[in-house]
């Protein structure tokens, strides 16, 4: 149950009621922003709330015990107080946002009704739309390793053991043409088709300075190269842009051993016999000499 103070719930209770929602974004760089369904400025838990800033949100409950409890605020990119950008670079990944009932007569009369954390952030047709999870949320996260056949490192990391900045994994590259998510790269000419795909690429300058994107594809197109990016960048890339670019993993065995010759760190479980095996039937063409499945 949510403590109300006295005045506001002797408020609520009255005929006549003068209240509205605040939301306060608390961003982890210490930044934080409000803003309220009300018509004027509101200042509330010491944080001023912007009113008409298009900000709405979805019917949001809250149950007794472990279930998860989710809703979401949407907003309008246009505001001055939410830049795309900041979207874009993470500043909004994580961020707790608080939900206070108001009476907007009276602002120091309020009511901290839920606390969330900023999950997935889409946008579409200049607008925003964040997903908010409640506390119950954290108990949904996967802890300590899952037995699986892949990989569950990410290459580079003090569990994987490559060096990501071997120049046998890296590269820097320039743009030589531009096509959307697409486009055609020099620098990567010593390294053979498919070697930077699933790899991660880090724009070093241009509009995009800053941001890592994911490539899709790595194909040789004459003498230049030709990655396709997972998600079209948030600004558009010119020709002369600069990038350092990581070789791929597809977080198999097999690559982590031809690719890397890594499979003493590998963190997967190739053979362990899966529901392919548990359902399998002896034929006249399969091997059962207990050898491993995955040589």
């Amino acid at each position: 149950m949510i403590p109300v103070p006295a005045a506001l719930e002797s408020h609520l209770q009255g005929t006549v009621t003068t209240h509205c929602f605040v939301w306060i974004i608390r961003r982890k760089d210490g930044a934080a922003l409000g803003f309220t369904d009300h018509d004027r400025p509101l200042s509330v838990s010491g944080t001023t709330c912007e009113p008409q800033t298009g900000m709405t949100g979805s019917e949001a409950s809250t149950a007794l015990g472990l279930s998860i409890d989710s809703a979401e605020i949407e907003g309008a990119l246009s505001s001055l107080a939410i830049d795309r950008a900041d979207i874009e670079r993470g500043l909004y990944d994580g961020a707790t946002v608080e939900t206070y009932l108001v009476n907007w007569s009276s602002p120091r009369e309020h009511v901290l009704l839920r606390r969330s954390t900023v999950g997935k952030i889409t946008r579409a047709d200049g607008r925003f739309t964040a997903e908010l999870k409640g506390a119950a949320a954290v108990l949904d996260k996967i802890r300590g390793r899952r037995v699986m056949r892949n990989c569950d490192a990410d290459l580079g990391d003090r569990h994987c053991g490559v060096n990501a900045a071997d120049p046998r994994y890296c590269a820097e590259g320039r743009v030589t043409r531009t096509d959307d998510a697409a486009f055609l790269a020099a620098g990567l000419e010593r390294f053979q088709p498919g070697w930077f795909d699933n790899g991660h690429l880090t724009w070093t300058s241009g509009a995009n300075a800053g941001k890592a994107a994911m490539v899709v594809s790595h194909v040789l197109t004459g003498l230049a190269s030709r990655l396709v990016l997972r998600d079209i960048p948030g600004d558009p890339v010119e020709i002369g842009d600069r990038f350092r670019i990581v070789a791929g993993c597809d977080k198999s065995f097999a690559q982590c051993r031809a690719k890397f010759a890594n499979t003493v760190n590998f963190r997967g479980f190739p053979h362990l016999p899966g529901n392919d095996a548990a359902y399998g039937y002896v034929s006249d063409d399969a091997e059962f000499d207990g050898g491993p499945l995955v040589p």
